[in-house]
């Protein structure tokens, strides 16, 4: 008799639904892993954070930790991704809802100074992650791909102002990100020191900055 014929159907499914629960349950503690990471991440950096300091200021053990990644710069990684892939939405609601240039703009400089208040620590994490892959070669293929889906957030904001305001933009799109990633860097630096008036000036710089990357089309 063929071995296979000795397994019932209801043995099989359960075996599935065994193998699906045991994955589910891995990655909802991988998930529970990475998001515990990000706090400790936030507050110290990449620099001073090791797997073990993650594991004391979590409920997991080192052993836990190292069994999911495999070193630090993996777990940082998967925080920052987990983190980056919620983020960049943030300005769709303000894509979709303005019907106006003026309110395209407005709110998009609006969100800017929210989300310096709202999630500094993560900005923080995300500059100093980037610093070290200059120097950290595990880390540059990752941040280069995390960095292309925030120009993309970004090139949606341009490309609706450009429908909006019947102009194009003067400058090529990874321009125009830089730019306005740079003035955000700095705001944020800015804002960590306590630097009075950071929001205000975040504000109206990219209020002003904006409409400047853009011309009126010819013909």
């Amino acid at each position: 008799m063929p071995t296979d014929s000795l397994v019932t159907p209801g043995a099989s499914t359960r075996a599935a639904d065994t193998g699906r629960n045991r994955a589910q349950k891995s990655a909802k503690r991988r998930d529970e892993l990475v998001d515990s990471a990000l706090v400790t991440l936030g507050e110290l950096g990449v620099a001073r954070t090791s797997l073990r300091e993650i594991a004391a200021n979590s409920t997991f053990s080192h052993g836990v930790v190292h069994y999911y990644f495999s070193d630090k710069a993996e777990l940082i990684i998967a925080s920052v991704r987990r983190y980056k892939a919620t983020c960049v939405t943030r300005y769709d609601g303000v894509i979709s809802s303005s019907t106006t240039p003026a309110e395209l703009v407005a709110g998009f400089a609006a969100k800017l100074a929210e989300t310096i208040v709202d999630d500094a620590a993560m900005h923080r994490l995300w500059y100093d992650l980037r610093t070290q892959s200059m120097f950290d070669e595990s880390l540059r293929h990752d941040v280069l791909e995390i960095d292309a889906t925030l120009e993309g957030m970004i090139q949606r904001v341009l490309v609706r102002y450009a429908e909006l305001s019947d102009t194009t933009l003067t400058v090529p799109g990874p321009t125009a990100y830089a730019m306005l990633d740079g003035v955000f860097e700095r705001a944020l630096l800015r804002h960590i020191a306590g630097v009075d008036g950071v929001l205000d000036d975040l504000r109206a710089t990219t209020v002003e900055l904006l409409p400047r990357l853009f011309s009126p089309k010819s013909g």
